[in-house]
């Protein structure tokens, strides 16, 4: 039997407004449209690995409203195991989405039962995460909790993608157990603590070369439209063109991106231009589609549309 993929992370509900533009502060707008959609950074990523067809298991908490069932019936729809994701009483996560017609979005995650993820809570599911194949992590649960589950992987010889959002600076003790780094532009300003007109300057090579010698194993600069930079102990550095798509959501689309990374690593054991290749096709098909979860793409879609993008960029 195959070994699982295991996600540690957050379910939220988002609860998202169309607009025509972002509004800025202060300012109030008349909004075309709202819904509702089963998200969270980990529900994201262990969705985006059980569409895909990988043996998958979350580890998270839901609170007792009826935010809670819907969020566990969407995984389990997916084919995750949701046997470790656990109920306290309370709300579950929300984050309150922004999404504009050019498919920009601005987003506040209030944690909820997800604040509730504790260090104590990962020690009972230390056999689980010391046997899996692989694990995904984020930063929507308390940081404590994120530092011990770095450390549990490491110390059991478990490659370890972080995806550093919402980006906060991080210790180089952590940093040094990370395998795979997935930042996006912005959250590299805020690892790198520069200034936005700096990181604009940053050509990707040096960025990258940066949050290297800040101690992680393995980066992946994701960059939107525009693709990926890999590079690391463990790759040769490489710049992977993007998939030029109408892009009408971005929610979610980092997340399709790192749970298609981990399946092209583990699953179909691609070397990691071929894993990034695939994740930002991944990623690309996810933004064309309104929702996080919803838009997560099966491994035979990502398949078809790598191989359009591959023909147009010839």
């Amino acid at each position: 039997m195959p070994k699982s993929i295991i996600v540690v992370g957050s379910l939220n509900m988002d609860l998202v407004a169309r607009v025509d533009r972002i509004p800025v502060p202060g300012e109030t707008i008349i909004g075309t449209a709202f819904a509702t959609w089963c998200g969270g950074k980990g529900a994201n990523q262990a969705t985006a690995l059980g569409r895909l067809g990988a043996p998958v298991s979350m580890i998270g908490k839901l609170g007792s409203d009826s935010f809670g069932r819907q969020l566990r019936d969407e995984l389990e729809n997916a084919g995750v195991d949701t046997r470790s994701v656990e109920n306290v009483d309370g709300p579950s996560g929300t984050a309150l989405i922004e999404t504009s017609t050019e498919g920009e979005n601005s987003i506040v995650v209030i944690p909820g039962a997800n604040a509730h993820l504790l260090p104590d809570d990962l020690d009972r599911y230390h056999s689980e995460i010391a046997g899996a194949a692989m694990v995904l992590a984020q930063l929507e649960i308390p940081p404590e909790t994120t530092e011990h589950l770095v450390q549990m992987a490491s110390a059991a010889g478990v490659p370890l993608i972080l995806d550093p959002a919402p980006a906060y600076r991080l210790p180089a003790a952590l940093l040094s157990r990370v395998a795979w780094l997935t930042p996006n532009e912005t959250e590299t300003r805020l690892l790198l603590g520069l200034e936005a007109a700096e990181v604009a300057e940053l050509a990707p090579p040096e960025a990258a070369t940066r949050l290297l010698n800040l101690g992680v194993r393995n980066v992946v600069l994701k960059l939107g439209s525009r693709g990926a930079y890999v590079a690391g102990q463990d790759v040769e550095a490489v710049a992977v063109s993007g998939c030029k798509v109408k892009a009408v959501d971005t929610t979610g689309a980092g997340d399709a991106f790192n749970g298609a990374f981990a399946f092209a690593l583990v699953q179909s054991a691609m070397d990691p231009r071929e894993a990034a290749a695939f994740a930002c096709a991944a990623a690309a098909l996810s933004v064309t589609r309104h929702g996080a979860q919803a838009s997560m793409p099966t491994l035979n879609e990502c398949g078809e549309f790598l191989r359009l993008c591959r023909d147009t960029q010839q």
